[in-house]
Protein backbone atom coordinates (compact mmCIF):
# COMPACT_ATOMS: atom_id res chain seq x y z
CA UNK A 1 0.00 0.00 0.00
CA UNK A 2 1.55 3.15 -0.79
CA UNK A 3 2.86 5.76 1.94
CA UNK A 4 0.75 8.51 1.49
CA UNK A 5 -2.31 5.98 1.35
CA UNK A 6 -1.63 4.61 4.84
CA UNK A 7 -1.15 8.16 6.42
CA UNK A 8 -4.48 9.20 5.49
CA UNK A 9 -6.13 6.46 7.29
CA UNK A 10 -3.92 6.95 10.50
CA UNK A 11 -4.77 10.68 10.48
CA UNK A 12 -8.81 9.90 9.25
CA UNK A 13 -8.87 7.11 11.99
CA UNK A 14 -7.15 9.53 15.00
CA UNK A 15 -9.73 12.35 14.05
CA UNK A 16 -12.45 9.74 14.51
CA UNK A 17 -11.46 8.15 17.67
CA UNK A 18 -10.85 12.02 19.03
CA UNK A 19 -14.48 12.70 18.02
CA UNK A 20 -15.95 10.08 19.80
CA UNK A 21 -14.10 10.90 22.67
CA UNK A 22 -15.41 14.47 22.95
CA UNK A 23 -19.31 13.42 22.34
CA UNK A 24 -18.78 11.01 25.17
CA UNK A 25 -17.12 13.20 27.30
CA UNK A 26 -19.38 15.76 26.76
CA UNK A 27 -22.43 13.24 27.13
CA UNK A 28 -21.06 12.08 30.73
CA UNK A 29 -20.78 16.11 31.75
CA UNK A 30 -24.31 17.48 30.19
CA UNK A 31 -26.02 14.18 32.03
CA UNK A 32 -29.71 14.58 32.13
CA UNK A 33 -30.96 18.16 33.11
CA UNK A 34 -31.45 19.24 36.57
CA UNK A 35 -34.25 20.91 38.28
CA UNK A 36 -33.87 23.55 41.06
CA UNK A 37 -36.59 24.12 43.63
CA UNK A 38 -36.58 27.96 45.33
CA UNK A 39 -38.41 28.25 48.68
CA UNK A 40 -38.94 31.06 50.81
CA UNK A 41 -38.47 28.98 53.94
CA UNK A 42 -36.68 25.82 54.81
CA UNK A 43 -37.65 26.20 58.59
CA UNK A 44 -41.41 26.29 59.66
CA UNK A 45 -43.13 26.28 63.43
CA UNK A 46 -45.41 23.56 63.55
CA UNK A 47 -48.58 25.04 64.05
CA UNK A 48 -50.79 23.91 61.51
CA UNK A 49 -50.80 27.70 59.73
CA UNK A 50 -47.36 28.30 58.78
CA UNK A 51 -46.77 27.91 55.05
CA UNK A 52 -43.44 28.10 52.66
CA UNK A 53 -43.67 28.74 49.12
CA UNK A 54 -42.13 27.12 46.37
CA UNK A 55 -41.04 27.26 43.18
CA UNK A 56 -39.73 24.92 40.49
CA UNK A 57 -37.38 25.70 37.08
CA UNK A 58 -34.93 23.87 35.01
CA UNK A 59 -31.55 25.00 36.34
CA UNK A 60 -30.95 27.27 33.12
CA UNK A 61 -34.42 29.52 34.22
CA UNK A 62 -36.46 27.16 32.03
CA UNK A 63 -39.93 26.37 33.19
CA UNK A 64 -39.92 22.42 32.71
CA UNK A 65 -43.21 19.98 31.45
CA UNK A 66 -45.39 17.95 33.16
CA UNK A 67 -43.83 18.92 36.64
CA UNK A 68 -45.00 16.42 39.32
CA UNK A 69 -44.63 16.89 42.96
CA UNK A 70 -44.81 14.83 46.31
CA UNK A 71 -44.14 14.81 49.69
CA UNK A 72 -41.38 11.82 49.86
CA UNK A 73 -41.96 11.12 53.21
CA UNK A 74 -43.88 11.99 56.36
CA UNK A 75 -47.33 12.66 54.88
CA UNK A 76 -48.91 13.43 58.33
CA UNK A 77 -46.69 16.31 58.68
CA UNK A 78 -47.82 18.59 56.22
CA UNK A 79 -50.16 19.24 53.45
CA UNK A 80 -49.37 20.18 49.78
CA UNK A 81 -51.15 22.56 47.25
CA UNK A 82 -49.96 22.24 43.53
CA UNK A 83 -50.01 25.24 41.01
CA UNK A 84 -47.56 23.93 38.00
CA UNK A 85 -44.40 25.10 39.00
CA UNK A 86 -45.44 26.58 42.07
CA UNK A 87 -46.17 24.77 45.68
CA UNK A 88 -47.56 25.65 48.61
CA UNK A 89 -46.41 23.97 51.61
CA UNK A 90 -48.67 23.91 54.95
CA UNK A 91 -46.81 23.18 58.37
CA UNK A 92 -49.13 19.94 60.31
CA UNK A 93 -48.72 20.18 64.04
CA UNK A 94 -45.89 17.57 64.14
CA UNK A 95 -42.25 18.03 64.62
CA UNK A 96 -40.15 16.71 61.93
CA UNK A 97 -38.75 16.59 58.87
CA UNK A 98 -40.48 17.11 55.20
CA UNK A 99 -38.77 15.45 52.12
CA UNK A 100 -40.62 17.26 48.62
CA UNK A 101 -39.53 15.53 45.94
CA UNK A 102 -40.09 17.12 42.08
CA UNK A 103 -40.00 15.32 38.98
CA UNK A 104 -40.57 16.28 35.07
CA UNK A 105 -39.74 14.16 31.96
CA UNK A 106 -36.06 14.73 30.74
CA UNK A 107 -34.75 15.88 34.15
CA UNK A 108 -33.15 14.68 37.33
CA UNK A 109 -34.93 14.33 40.36
CA UNK A 110 -34.66 16.94 42.55
CA UNK A 111 -35.01 17.00 46.45
CA UNK A 112 -35.52 20.02 49.56
CA UNK A 113 -36.22 19.28 52.89
CA UNK A 114 -38.18 21.54 55.38
CA UNK A 115 -37.79 21.40 58.96
CA UNK A 116 -41.15 21.58 61.20
CA UNK A 117 -40.77 22.70 64.77
CA UNK A 118 -42.54 22.62 67.95
CA UNK A 119 -44.34 25.25 68.70
CA UNK A 120 -44.95 25.94 72.42
CA UNK A 121 -47.29 29.42 72.01
CA UNK A 122 -49.71 28.85 74.66
CA UNK A 123 -51.77 32.35 74.03
CA UNK A 124 -54.02 31.93 76.90
CA UNK A 125 -51.38 30.44 79.58
CA UNK A 126 -54.20 27.46 80.23
CA UNK A 127 -52.12 24.55 79.47
CA UNK A 128 -53.15 23.94 76.06
CA UNK A 129 -50.93 24.29 73.42
CA UNK A 130 -51.87 26.42 70.36
CA UNK A 131 -50.81 24.14 68.07
CA UNK A 132 -53.87 21.98 69.46
CA UNK A 133 -56.24 25.40 69.27
CA UNK A 134 -58.81 25.28 66.41
CA UNK A 135 -58.59 29.27 65.32
CA UNK A 136 -60.55 29.11 62.19
CA UNK A 137 -63.99 28.91 62.83
CA UNK A 138 -64.57 26.51 60.21
CA UNK A 139 -62.83 23.91 61.83
CA UNK A 140 -64.49 25.17 65.33
CA UNK A 141 -67.76 24.32 64.10
CA UNK A 142 -66.48 21.39 63.04
CA UNK A 143 -65.67 19.86 65.70
CA UNK A 144 -68.41 20.92 67.72
CA UNK A 145 -71.04 19.20 65.62
CA UNK A 146 -69.02 15.58 65.70
CA UNK A 147 -68.88 15.96 69.11
CA UNK A 148 -72.10 16.64 69.79
CA UNK A 149 -73.20 13.82 67.72
CA UNK A 150 -70.71 11.04 68.46
CA UNK A 151 -72.14 11.61 71.38
CA UNK A 152 -76.05 11.57 70.86
CA UNK A 153 -75.14 8.32 68.70
CA UNK A 154 -73.75 6.41 71.38
CA UNK A 155 -76.82 6.69 73.52
CA UNK A 156 -78.67 5.11 70.17
CA UNK A 157 -75.78 2.32 69.75
CA UNK A 158 -77.29 -1.08 70.39
CA UNK A 159 -74.78 -2.45 73.54
CA UNK A 160 -72.87 -4.93 71.06
CA UNK A 161 -71.96 -1.92 68.49
CA UNK A 162 -71.42 0.84 71.68
CA UNK A 163 -67.85 1.99 72.60
CA UNK A 164 -66.51 -0.49 75.40
CA UNK A 165 -64.63 2.24 76.87
CA UNK A 166 -67.57 4.28 77.52
CA UNK A 167 -67.79 3.24 81.21
CA UNK A 168 -68.94 6.46 82.67
CA UNK A 169 -69.42 10.31 82.08
CA UNK A 170 -65.78 10.97 81.41
CA UNK A 171 -65.29 8.36 79.25
CA UNK A 172 -67.82 9.35 77.19
CA UNK A 173 -66.66 12.65 77.12
CA UNK A 174 -62.80 11.37 76.22
CA UNK A 175 -64.04 9.21 73.58
CA UNK A 176 -66.30 11.96 71.22
CA UNK A 177 -63.45 14.25 71.42
CA UNK A 178 -60.57 12.32 70.42
CA UNK A 179 -63.35 10.53 67.80
CA UNK A 180 -64.02 14.28 66.51
CA UNK A 181 -60.33 15.12 65.50
CA UNK A 182 -60.23 12.12 63.55
CA UNK A 183 -60.86 11.59 59.47
CA UNK A 184 -64.10 10.63 59.20
CA UNK A 185 -64.37 8.52 56.21
CA UNK A 186 -65.97 5.14 55.34
CA UNK A 187 -63.98 3.06 57.35
CA UNK A 188 -63.78 5.16 59.93
CA UNK A 189 -67.56 5.15 60.03
CA UNK A 190 -67.59 1.13 60.00
CA UNK A 191 -65.21 0.80 62.83
CA UNK A 192 -67.80 2.53 65.35
CA UNK A 193 -71.06 1.01 63.03
CA UNK A 194 -72.07 4.47 62.37
CA UNK A 195 -74.88 3.84 60.07
CA UNK A 196 -75.89 7.61 59.50
CA UNK A 197 -73.13 10.31 59.13
CA UNK A 198 -73.88 14.44 60.13
CA UNK A 199 -73.02 16.58 56.40
CA UNK A 200 -70.17 18.13 58.13
CA UNK A 201 -66.23 18.22 56.90
CA UNK A 202 -63.87 16.83 59.37
CA UNK A 203 -61.49 18.95 61.23
CA UNK A 204 -58.83 20.43 58.81
CA UNK A 205 -55.90 21.66 61.04
CA UNK A 206 -55.38 18.51 62.01
CA UNK A 207 -56.63 14.61 62.43
CA UNK A 208 -55.92 12.50 65.71
CA UNK A 209 -53.45 11.41 66.41
CA UNK A 210 -51.20 13.32 64.74
CA UNK A 211 -49.77 15.99 66.49
CA UNK A 212 -47.03 16.26 68.67
CA UNK A 213 -48.41 14.94 71.76
CA UNK A 214 -49.44 11.64 69.33
CA UNK A 215 -52.14 9.73 71.17
CA UNK A 216 -52.34 11.99 74.59
CA UNK A 217 -54.43 14.89 74.36
CA UNK A 218 -56.14 15.63 78.10
CA UNK A 219 -54.08 17.99 80.26
CA UNK A 220 -53.64 15.95 83.70
CA UNK A 221 -51.82 18.95 85.74
CA UNK A 222 -51.91 22.71 86.08
CA UNK A 223 -49.77 25.69 84.77
CA UNK A 224 -48.89 26.98 81.59
CA UNK A 225 -47.92 24.92 78.75
CA UNK A 226 -44.31 23.89 78.17
CA UNK A 227 -41.66 22.16 75.56
CA UNK A 228 -40.90 19.57 78.34
CA UNK A 229 -45.06 18.91 78.57
CA UNK A 230 -44.46 16.82 75.24
CA UNK A 231 -42.69 13.90 77.46
CA UNK A 232 -42.89 14.54 80.80
CA UNK A 233 -46.69 13.26 81.61
CA UNK A 234 -48.60 16.39 81.71
CA UNK A 235 -51.15 14.81 78.91
CA UNK A 236 -53.10 11.34 78.75
CA UNK A 237 -54.91 9.47 76.88
CA UNK A 238 -57.17 9.56 80.28
CA UNK A 239 -58.84 12.37 82.23
CA UNK A 240 -61.29 11.99 85.02
CA UNK A 241 -64.57 14.64 85.14
CA UNK A 242 -62.19 16.68 87.68
CA UNK A 243 -58.63 17.00 85.39
CA UNK A 244 -61.19 17.84 82.22
CA UNK A 245 -62.61 20.56 84.00
CA UNK A 246 -59.64 22.24 85.92
CA UNK A 247 -56.89 21.33 82.90
CA UNK A 248 -58.93 21.27 79.48
CA UNK A 249 -62.08 23.63 79.48
CA UNK A 250 -62.61 26.92 80.85
CA UNK A 251 -66.03 28.55 82.26
CA UNK A 252 -68.46 30.04 80.47
CA UNK A 253 -71.39 30.82 82.60
CA UNK A 254 -73.65 29.70 84.96
CA UNK A 255 -76.71 30.29 82.98
CA UNK A 256 -77.74 27.55 80.66
CA UNK A 257 -78.62 29.07 77.87
CA UNK A 258 -74.51 30.54 77.29
CA UNK A 259 -74.22 26.50 76.07
CA UNK A 260 -73.35 26.16 72.71
CA UNK A 261 -73.30 22.80 70.97
CA UNK A 262 -70.08 20.74 72.09
CA UNK A 263 -69.96 22.65 75.80
CA UNK A 264 -70.01 20.74 79.02
CA UNK A 265 -72.11 20.71 82.28
CA UNK A 266 -70.24 19.61 85.41
CA UNK A 267 -71.55 19.45 88.76
CA UNK A 268 -70.27 18.65 92.29
CA UNK A 269 -72.02 16.54 94.00
CA UNK A 270 -70.53 16.26 97.46
CA UNK A 271 -71.36 12.54 99.36
CA UNK A 272 -70.88 10.92 96.07
CA UNK A 273 -67.78 8.05 95.77
CA UNK A 274 -66.95 10.02 92.66
CA UNK A 275 -68.31 13.81 93.14
CA UNK A 276 -67.42 15.26 89.59
CA UNK A 277 -70.06 14.52 87.27
CA UNK A 278 -70.28 15.93 83.74
CA UNK A 279 -73.07 16.18 80.84
CA UNK A 280 -72.42 17.01 77.02
CA UNK A 281 -75.06 19.65 75.83
CA UNK A 282 -75.83 18.22 72.39
CA UNK A 283 -78.53 21.29 71.19
CA UNK A 284 -80.74 20.43 68.43
CA UNK A 285 -81.09 16.24 68.01
CA UNK A 286 -78.75 14.98 65.24
CA UNK A 287 -81.42 11.90 65.60
CA UNK A 288 -84.68 13.66 64.16
CA UNK A 289 -86.50 13.41 67.73
CA UNK A 290 -87.76 16.22 69.49
CA UNK A 291 -86.21 18.74 67.09
CA UNK A 292 -88.08 22.01 68.75
CA UNK A 293 -85.89 20.87 72.01
CA UNK A 294 -82.46 21.19 73.60
CA UNK A 295 -80.64 17.38 74.53
CA UNK A 296 -78.34 16.60 76.66
CA UNK A 297 -76.40 13.60 77.16
CA UNK A 298 -74.42 11.73 79.77
CA UNK A 299 -73.32 8.38 81.22
CA UNK A 300 -74.36 7.72 84.71
CA UNK A 301 -71.31 5.66 85.78
CA UNK A 302 -72.07 2.76 88.27
CA UNK A 303 -74.46 2.80 89.75
CA UNK A 304 -75.35 0.77 92.87
CA UNK A 305 -72.94 -2.08 91.76
CA UNK A 306 -74.74 -2.47 88.31
CA UNK A 307 -72.54 -0.99 85.05
CA UNK A 308 -74.25 2.61 84.59
CA UNK A 309 -76.01 3.26 81.19
CA UNK A 310 -76.11 6.62 79.04
CA UNK A 311 -78.96 8.91 79.48
CA UNK A 312 -80.73 11.05 76.86
CA UNK A 313 -82.72 14.05 78.29
CA UNK A 314 -84.19 17.89 76.93
CA UNK A 315 -82.97 20.94 78.72
CA UNK A 316 -86.88 21.09 80.15
CA UNK A 317 -86.73 17.55 82.07
CA UNK A 318 -83.29 18.42 83.70
CA UNK A 319 -84.46 21.39 84.68
CA UNK A 320 -87.05 20.08 86.31
CA UNK A 321 -85.30 16.76 87.83
CA UNK A 322 -86.77 15.85 90.91
CA UNK A 323 -83.27 16.16 92.67
CA UNK A 324 -82.66 20.27 92.79
CA UNK A 325 -79.12 19.14 93.22
CA UNK A 326 -79.18 18.27 89.54
CA UNK A 327 -80.53 21.04 87.89
CA UNK A 328 -78.28 23.37 86.15
CA UNK A 329 -79.30 26.64 87.70
CA UNK A 330 -77.44 29.26 88.84
CA UNK A 331 -79.04 29.03 92.37
CA UNK A 332 -78.04 25.50 92.91
CA UNK A 333 -74.59 25.36 94.40
CA UNK A 334 -73.58 21.42 93.36
CA UNK A 335 -74.18 23.22 89.52
CA UNK A 336 -70.60 24.44 88.73
CA UNK A 337 -71.79 26.15 85.24
CA UNK A 338 -71.06 25.65 81.48
CA UNK A 339 -67.75 25.02 80.50
CA UNK A 340 -65.66 25.27 77.06
CA UNK A 341 -62.82 23.17 75.23
CA UNK A 342 -59.48 25.19 75.66
CA UNK A 343 -59.16 24.18 72.24
CA UNK A 344 -62.29 26.24 71.08
CA UNK A 345 -60.72 29.62 72.86
CA UNK A 346 -60.60 32.84 71.44
CA UNK A 347 -59.86 35.97 71.93
CA UNK A 348 -62.09 37.90 73.74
Amino acid sequence: MPRHFSRRWAVLLVCSIAGLAIAFGSRIRTGPRTLIIALDRDVLPANGYAEAQLHAQASNGAKPAGLTWRIENARNLADLEVADSDARLRAGVTPGVVTLKVLAPGFGTARVNVQLGLDPTDQFGDGTPDFLRLQSEDDRIAFRHWFAFLAESTYFQKDEASPKEVDDCAALIRFAYREALRKHDAPWANQWRLARLPNVASVRKYQYPHTALGPVLFRTRPGAFAPDDVTNGAFAEFADAESLRRHNTYFVSRDLSAARAGDLLFFRQEGHRMPFHTMIYVGKSYFGEGTDSDWLVYHTGPIDGHAGEMRRVTVTELLQHPEFSWRPLAQNPAFLGVYRWNILREED
